[in-house]
């Protein structure tokens, strides 16, 4: 055989070997340290809810089982994160880490929540708790870290735990704290052409106040504003010395003085403001002066 031939073949053996080699090398996967599948990972009965792996590379996830558990991913690194007890976590945002009181979250489908940690009035760290006599209705305590803070609800009022505010009795739904229970009083039975109009009655024990019965069936306790009494008749506020029964409501409270300047308050004038919206003083006008005519002398 030729030898030059030989020498041909072998260097054109190496080159095709060396071109093979090249391609394989730009075909193989690169290796990456994040996970590109989309499905989700096998988890076991007792893990269910939990993972290893963030739904998005960054962003604030709310935990499946537990309401107040997170999981916060940055640059596809997943840390378990806990909000202070009594908070769940706000996942209406995923960019947003927030904490929030559970009456403003849906966690019925993530019911399950942190070992509580109570202190003096407060059965978690943190939030809005009714007082622990179930009949003392209209005082509650709001708690931050542990420390309690007492609260008790305008006239009328009771504390809804459901809601964490002060709300009317027949709203909180709350045992022991019905409008009749809070306010001992019960509308009195009436056809549905009154009812509808929600009736009005006077307090028995207040003459300042009176009672809405809505629908004629559920009694609201309101007032009149300081200096008036409920007038039973007129079913509106009045003045003390057209309701008889009422005349002397004010007597320690009120001279006769101060209650006819509260009926009859005295008027002033109001400021009048300039374009400007600067506030001037009213002036009488001047008086016109005469005018005196000067009879110009010639200047030579």
């Amino acid at each position: 055989m030729n030898p030059t031939f030989l020498v041909k073949l072998l260097i054109f053996s190496l080159f095709f070997g060396l071109v093979v080699s090249q391609i394989a090398r730009r075909e193989r996967p690169r290796k990456t340290s994040k996970r590109t599948t989309t499905e989700a990972p096998a988890v076991s009965e007792e893990d269910e809810g939990t993972s290893d792996q963030c739904p998005e590379d960054d962003g604030f996830f709310a935990d499946a089982d537990q309401c107040d558990k997170y999981y916060a991913c940055s640059d596809g690194q997943l840390q378990e994160r806990l909000c202070k007890d009594g908070l769940v976590f706000n996942d209406y945002d995923i960019r947003v880490e927030k904490c929030d009181l559970p009456y403003n979250i849906d966690c019925s489908k993530r019911s399950r929540l942190q070992t509580p940690i109570p202190s003096a009035n407060c059965p978690r760290q943190n939030g809005y708790f009714g007082h622990s006599d179930k009949n003392i209705c209209d005082k509650f305590y709001y708690c931050v870290d542990g420390m309690f803070n007492a609260i008790t609800c305008p006239d009328g009022l009771v504390f809804n735990p459901k809601t964490g505010i002060c709300t009317w009795p027949d709203e909180a739904q709350k045992a022991g704290c019905s409008s009749e229970d809070v306010f001992q009083f019960t509308c009195p039975k009436v056809n549905e052409s009154i009812a509808v109009t929600h009736p009005r009655y006077s307090d028995p024990a207040d003459c300042q106040y009176f009672y809405v019965c809505i629908n004629g069936d559920i009694p609201r306790r309101n007032g009149c504003k300081f200096g008036q009494v409920f007038n039973d008749k007129t079913k509106s506020c009045d003045w003390p010395r057209k309701v008889p029964e009422c005349a002397d409501f004010y007597k320690d409270r009120l001279t006769d003085e101060q209650l006819e300047e509260l009926e009859n308050p005295k008027t002033t004038p109001r400021p009048v403001k300039a374009k400007g919206g600067v506030v001037q003083k009213r002036r009488r006008p001047a008086r016109p002066q005469k005018r005196v005519e000067v009879e110009e002398e010639e200047i030579e």
